[in-house]
């Protein structure tokens, strides 16, 4: 009978998914075996063990401990109107060209202090190999500092590190350049994202918090950023030109921790990740993609379809995502107008669950403002909702995988995190991607210390039109 019990207690701890069963079956054990003494002994063991397996085998929980977005040097601001002229100068477009992107930046939502890194502010343009990594080391180095010195923490307290930037994949890699600055210890597990687009920046959130739950007692250092030196079009290709409209210098460091300790210091905890790839359609791998024209000149072609395949990666994304987040009744009614429609044959229009029930602050890629349009009418959200995207994509431009970055210590510059809240992080990327992450503020943020929005905080939110009219008389070339 001892022996059948023993059996038994040890299945159920091996049943590591369910604490009732480990529970309940242990309990059992204890009532049977109290007759006498080495039986309760016995009994008091297996309720230990099963305690232990069962808090062996819980997922680790991932705290945001804190991050930090570059903002580069005044020298590097740029107006919309220095940048018509700059364009002009370069001497690389047809005045066609130049009139198409002029009516994008009038268009793209940018304002008038955006960064592009001194490669393509001097002249003549010095793009090479060279230039990109000083742009690149600035970055880097920038936001690695920033977010250690905020944290208190050595490099050599980093056991997992990893690196995104989609179009710019040097050898030695970005990540053996970190390890090699910063004097990371020698069994840190790195990994170098590249191709990935501008959804990157949560796959190295979801890559860390998997590896976080095999790493324990530890900390991981996510670098997420995009190079421009190297990947500013030069040539007259419509649908490659909308890309100079549209990015800008940026960067971000996010560090990451599973120490049961850090979570009365950290900012946030992770809750989910939901990432969603369709590139097994053509229209979606092919919506993006970089290529050369026709004179051989390299640049970002972004299809016209891009709108429509966003919508759909996004809606497959918000429909793995919404049990786990959004209220019953939500879920009930998304539920009841599937029904009508699929086994009913209903001519009814399809329920799309009001996210703002479960989530309080949202973070949606800054990658354009017909992005940022068609999600505030999808999602039916408020301008106050859409405000740190749109504020992002105002004051730093398209930054790819680090606008979320962005937008985040936008809502903690305003003070608008309080502990318990929700945000939800939603980025679109090449191949086509659409990526999510949840996390909860485990503390009210009064204060968001360093932050690349303390200098322009009391001048945000502006209003910015559909049409801002550029006049390149404005910008006067320096001798």
């Amino acid at each position: 009978m001892d022996r059948e019990l023993l059996r038994t207690v040890r299945q159920a701890a091996r049943n590591q998914a369910n604490l009732l069963y480990v529970v309940l079956v242990t309990l059992l054990l204890v009532v049977g075996l109290s007759h006498h003494a080495p039986a309760l002994a016995l009994g008091c063991w297996a309720a230990a063990l099963a305690a232990y397996t069962y808090a062996t085998s819980r997922p680790q929980p991932v705290y945001l401990v804190d991050l930090a977005g570059y903002k580069a040097p005044a020298e590097q601001e740029a107006s919309r109107a220095k940048t018509m002229v700059h364009f002009w100068r370069c001497g690389r477009f047809s005045e066609q060209s130049m009139a198409f992107q002029k009516r994008m930046l009038e268009r793209s939502g940018l304002g008038e202090a955006t960064h592009f890194p001194m490669s393509l502010i001097r002249l003549p343009v010095d793009m090479c190999d060279r230039t990109a990594m000083e742009e690149s080391h600035a970055v880097i180095f920038g936001v690695v500092d920033e977010v250690l010195r905020k944290a208190g923490l050595d490099a050599g307290q980093v056991g997992v590190l990893i690196f995104n930037s989609s179009l710019l994949s040097p050898t030695p890699s970005f990540t053996s350049l970190i390890v090699n600055r910063y004097r990371f210890r020698h069994d840190v597990v790195t990994h170098n994202l590249s191709g990935m687009g501008c959804s990157a920046g949560i796959i190295a959130i979801d890559l860390a918090k998997r590896l976080l739950q095999v790493h324990r007692n530890t900390y991981a250092l996510v670098v997420s950023t995009e190079n421009i030196t190297l990947n500013a079009y030069m040539g007259n290709n419509r649908p490659m030109l909308v890309t100079n409209t549209l990015f800008r210098v940026g960067g971000a460091a996010i560090l990451l921790s599973n120490h049961a300790t850090d979570r009365a210091r950290s900012k946030y905890q992770l809750i989910h990740t939901v990432r969603t790839h369709r590139g097994a359609h053509d229209q979606s791998y092919t919506c993006v993609t970089q290529e050369e024209d026709d004179i051989g000149e390299v640049g970002v072609s972004l299809s016209k379809e891009l709108m429509v395949v966003a919508g759909e990666a996004l809606k497959t994304n918000i429909t793995t995502l919404g049990p786990l987040v959004l209220p019953m009744s939500e879920q009930l009614r998304f539920l009841a107008t599937v029904v009508l429609k699929k086994v009913f044959r209903a001519d009814v229009k399809a329920y799309l669950p009001d996210f703002k029930l479960a989530l309080d602050h949202f973070c949606i890629h800054a990658g354009g403002r017909g992005v940022l349009d068609e999600l505030e009418a999808s999602l039916k959200l408020s301008p106050w909702h859409m405000e740190p995207s749109r504020m992002t994509l105002y004051r730093f431009g398209n930054t790819s995988s680090s606008s979320l970055w962005y937008e985040l210590a936008y809502c903690e510059a305003k003070r608008r995190i309080n502990k318990g809240d929700r945000v939800w992080q939603i980025a679109f990327g090449s191949g086509f991607k659409c990526n999510s992450a949840v996390w909860r503020a485990l503390r009210t943020i009064d204060d968001a210390g360093e932050n690349p929005w303390n200098k322009d905080l009391d001048m945000l939110p502006v209003d910015v039109p559909k049409v801002a009219p550029i006049d390149e008389t404005t910008y006067q070339v320096p001798n």
